[in-house]
Parts: C-alpha cells; structure tokens; sequence
C-alpha cells in the first residue's frame, strides 16, 4: 500500500454535514488509499466529532481531532461575518504535530470523483503552497485583485492547498497576519484568501484549477475557454475536486446547476449509511 496521506480540514460544526459528504466522495473515489484526516476545530462537542469519526473507522482511516485551546483562538485573527476556523488552514504549522510534514487541505464544499494521490505527491519545487486560480475567460479577475491587494502574483484560491508544513511552521504566524488585517482590513473582501495572498503569493506554486480546483459555477466559462473541449464527459474522466463555490450551495433548495444531483447523490449515500447504522431501539413488550 502507498503511503498514508494527511488531510486537513478546519471547520465548525455548521459545515459538518457537507464535510461527510466530501469524505464520503473522497473513500468511493480513493477506496484503497490510507488516509489520516485531521479535524481540525474550536469547539465541535464529543458528538459531533464522533459523527465524523463513524465515517473514518468504516473507512479504515485514522482520525485525528485536533481541539484547538482557547488561549490559541485568544491569538487568532477573527473578522466579523467570518468564522476563526477559516485562519486554522493557514496555521496548521503551530496546530499540528511535528511528525506531519504535509498536507492536503480540502474546504467541506467540495466533492471528490478521482484520484487524489497525484496531489499529494506533487513536487512543489520548495514552495510552501500550492493551489489553483480561479480564471475566467481573461484574466481580468485576476487583475482587478493584484490591483485591490497591490501583488504581482495570480490570485490563488484557498479551497484546496498542498501545505509544506515544516515551512508553514516558519513562515507563516497569527502575528503577521493580525497586523496585515489591522491594517488593510477596509480591502479584505476574503480575509484568510486575501491574507493567503498577499503575504505567501510568492510561495504559491499553481496547479491546473479545471482538475484540482473545479469552481462549479463556471462550466460554460471553461467551455468557452477550452473551445468546448472540456465538456461534462471530460470532467468526469479528468477533474478531480469538483469546489461548489460561492451560493446557492448544493444543498440549499434553490441549488439546480450542472453538478447539483451529484453532490446530492453522495449526500444519499452518506445519508443512508448513517440510517442504517444507526442502532434500533427495542420496543417493549
């Protein structure tokens, strides 16, 4: 067997449900692979952690639940209408162990329809990160944030990251980036995906966003940009991480995009999985 693979995940319990659902997509798609996901959180109850830890066992995974201590969250950057978990992604080197050297990091948006492991053995060729950019037809996204943020480097999303962790636990500390939202606070529209890029851009290597950072929302933009090449059957055979980016989420009602019922689809197996071993009550006689 290939050597296990770490995950990182940082949420709170809100996103709980989809989180299952991307496991879930992550075991049907990499049934062979041995992973260790570490759950990396603020305060998820013994419950909620073991609704996680169900998932793992019957994966064969191992399951780390990172608890992290008040006086940690003391130091973490928080902006009002965003969750704290969102900065733990980019702190994992003071979070995590010594012993972990890499990471894969994955948002609970996400589902996962291949192979994973190319991702994981990645040469990063020293950079610290790697991830994807969110283009469109022409890169006039891309350009407007260099401007907002004053960088020279792509606009990297935040969704999906290969993280070096021994260099994160060098480079990357709550301190720089408290005193960047402290100060650029007004431009910070993502904060930890702005942060992201504007203290680390230079670290960043990019990675091919249609197979490693599918935004769903931009099917017939691909389309166009790859002159229909990239349709729904190359998808299927090439993407891996399929990102449901931005709202309606697939789970919300008013959800009816392209990759809407195959996120609904996983979302029925785990759901049935959970039914089924659930243990039944006795009735009494």
């Amino acid at each position: 067997m290939a050597d296990e693979m770490n995950v990182l995940v940082t949420l709170n319990a809100g996103y709980l449900p989809p989180l299952k659902v991307m496991l879930w997509s992550l075991h049907a798609n990499n049934p062979a692979e041995k992973i260790h996901l570490w759950l990396v959180h603020a305060e998820m109850t013994p419950a909620e952690v073991a609704s996680v830890e169900q998932l793992t066992t019957a994966f064969g995974w191992d399951l780390s639940n990172v608890k992290v201590t008040p006086d940690f969250v003391a130091q973490t950057p928080l902006i009002e209408r965003y969750p704290q978990e969102m900065y733990f992604r980019l702190l994992c080197g003071q979070i995590l162990p010594a012993t972990v050297h890499r990471v894969i990091y994955l948002d609970p948006d996400i589902v996962v329809i291949n192979e994973i492991r190319p991702l994981w053995e990645l040469d990063l060729g020293g950079k610290m990160l790697a991830a994807a950019v969110h283009r469109g037809v022409t890169n006039l996204v891309d350009s407007v944030n260099k401007i907002r943020l004053g960088t020279t480097t792509s606009y990297f999303n935040s969704g999906v990251l290969v993280i070096d962790v021994d260099q994160a636990r060098e480079k990357i500390n709550a301190e720089d980036i408290t005193a960047t939202i402290e100060k650029y606070s007004d431009l910070l529209i993502l904060p930890d995906q702005d942060i992201l890029n504007f203290l680390y851009g230079n670290d960043i290597l990019e990675i091919d966003e249609e197979v490693w950072n599918y935004d769903t929302r931009k099917y017939l933009i691909y389309q166009t940009r790859n002159l229909t090449q990239h349709d729904i059957h190359w998808v299927m055979q090439h993407t891996v991480l399929l990102h449901y980016c931005g709202t309606p989420k697939p789970w919300d009602a008013s959800s009816d995009s392209k990759f809407t019922s195959l996120f609904l689809n996983y979302q029925q197996q785990v759901d049935r999985f959970v039914a089924a071993a659930e243990p039944v009550e006795e009735v009494e006689s």
